[in-house]
């Protein structure tokens, strides 16, 4: 097979970490891994645990276009793998299989979820990041808002009121124009 990411190189059969069956681009070293591989050595490792908290100094390259599946050419969809990078995984849902460009294993390995490949291409998954993302980015718009510290000191405060008994009352209180009046 033909390298789906840079056109140069063959995907010859190998291993990712002697671990799994893939097949390496001779050219620009990315890996093809089909699911259904990675789930049968989970499911005959299943205590395996790939190291964690590692760091790795190259650069994950990251194929900005759309690529085509090695197998069947179709178009591949493109995957966040968590809500803490941007970063993509290409994966070809008629195949079963994914495109990781080199550096994506090691990139997968030092967020902890190298263990948990054939999850990140789930709508379960998918749906987490995007809500992940979304909290991230309300928080950052609050914490632009008011400013870190005072965004700190609310969330505190929100987070005892909402631990009280009588929170409706105790956030009508904080509401009222003056709560001591009996008029509206």
């Amino acid at each position: 097979m033909n390298c789906t990411s840079c056109g140069k190189g063959l995907l010859k059969p190998s291993f990712i970490e002697g671990q799994f069956r893939s097949h390496t681009c001779t050219h620009c070293n990315g890996h093809w891994i089909l699911i259904e591989d990675f789930a049968a050595w989970k499911e005959r490792n299943p205590n395996f645990a790939f190291a964690e908290n590692i760091s790795f100094e190259a650069d994950a390259t990251d194929t900005k276009k759309a690529l085509i599946c090695p197998v069947s050419g179709v178009i591949m969809r493109k995957f966040r793998i968590s809500s803490s990078t941007d970063h993509r995984i290409d994966y070809s849902a008629p195949v079963g299989g994914i495109w990781l460009d080199a550096g994506e294993w090691e990139l997968l390995k030092e967020e902890g979820l190298a263990g948990t490949l054939n999850a990140v291409v789930t709508q379960q998954w998918q749906n987490q990041i995007r809500e992940q993302s979304t909290k991230q980015n309300f928080s950052d718009i609050y914490a632009d808002k008011f400013s870190n510290d005072t965004y700190a000191k609310v969330k505190e405060l929100r987070k005892w009121l909402n631990a009280q008994p009588q929170k409706a009352d105790l956030r009508a209180y904080l509401l009222a124009e003056d709560p001591y009046s009996a008029e509206k």
